[in-house]
């Protein structure tokens, strides 16, 4: 007699819930994974679209690989990054200064060796 080796169903959430057919939650899963699917295009049309600007684009990127644009003006992502975002490597470069521009007076504000 062979046995079942699989574990069952409802281990650790696997399988449709008790009263969801195994046809309604493989339609369910389907149907999950095409509207993220979708989700994930509709960014990477959107990291490269002329309509958004720079920052948005980088954003974009940013957030489909959850890294953040380096701070290091030589860093080799930089070149990734404008090629994935139809930007030039100098608009990509004017970003990361815009960043680094606007954290500076947070930063100033915040120092406890100012004035005095």
């Amino acid at each position: 007699m062979e046995h079942d080796r699989r574990p069952p169903r409802t281990l650790n959430g696997v399988g449709p819930p008790p009263g969801e057919s195994d046809a309604d939650y493989r339609e369910r899963l389907e149907q999950d994974r095409l509207l993220a699917q979708e989700r994930w295009e509709q960014a990477l049309r959107q990291q490269s679209s002329p309509e958004s600007d720079a920052a948005e684009r980088i954003r974009v990127w940013e957030r489909r690989h959850q890294v953040d644009l380096p701070r290091n003006p030589g860093h080799r992502l930089i070149a990734v990054i404008a090629a994935a975002t139809g930007l030039t490597a100098g608009q990509v470069l004017a970003e990361q200064s815009a960043r680094s521009a606007a954290k500076l007076p947070a930063a100033a504000a915040k120092s406890p060796y100012q004035g005095g």
